[in-house]
């Protein structure tokens, strides 16, 4: 005869549900793990998406904004200013369609065949042939830089040279070679308003999410 398998006893199904149920409830945990914090009513949007985002707290608490970070980005928005993001996977995740019920556009040059070419007869990256290249061609726009690190640096060195036009950075480049360094940078300059981090983390879903909440909180405001 074949042996009969035992049974396994189960727990009970956890409850299904809604997705606007289980975002409230995330943002209630965030909420009550977070506790007392100094972020501004209009920065602490921006600062629970990131870590609604990444579940990581340190990374919440090392989030720096410029004074004028979250009204310079929500004005720009309003006006129709696009957004430029350093590599594909921060394109992709920024909502294109509530960007463009403003009149703006995702844009991205890090594949740009132009971009790679010139930064090969240069002796340079993509990443900083891309920002050049943006500041030519998206004047005004917001810049969401999650993973180069040498992006966010060119960027900071285009803007003190005058020859970018930004309304708003969000530097919060991942990694282990400059990314910590970059965005002290970006924090020394007194140009452009910013969002960013101390230290290494950093990447795709900080840029996204904080991006998407300045999408949101413009759109509410209108």
């Amino acid at each position: 005869m074949q042996a009969v398998p035992p049974r396994v006893s189960r727990s009970p199904l956890a409850p299904i549900l809604l997705p606007e149920a289980i975002e409230a409830e995330s943002f209630r945990i965030i909420e009550a793990e977070m506790g007392p914090h100094e972020f501004s009513v209009i920065e602490w949007p921006v600062v629970q998406r990131a870590i609604h985002a990444t579940a990581d707290f340190d990374l919440g608490r090392s989030i720096v904004f410029h004074p004028r970070a979250v009204e310079a980005g929500m004005a720009a928005i309003r006006k129709g200013c696009d957004v430029v993001a350093d590599v594909q996977m921060v394109e992709a995740g920024i909502s294109a369609h509530l960007l463009g019920t403003f009149g703006g556009q995702v844009r991205c040059y890090m594949a740009d065949p132009e971009v790679a070419e010139t930064a090969k007869a240069q002796g340079t990256t993509r990443a900083i042939q891309a920002m050049r290249k943006a500041a030519q061609q998206a004047p005004g726009a917001i810049y969401a830089i999650g993973n180069a690190p040498t992006a966010l640096l060119e960027l900071v060195r285009l803007t003190e040279d005058g020859e970018a036009e930004v309304s708003l950075v969000i530097g919060v480049p991942v990694g282990f070679v400059s990314a910590a360094e970059a965005k002290d940078r970006l924090r020394e300059q007194g140009l452009v308003p910013y969002i960013t981090n101390r230290g290494r983390k950093g990447g795709t879903p900080v840029a996204v999410s904080m991006t998407n909440a300045l999408l949101r909180m413009a759109q509410k405001g209108r």
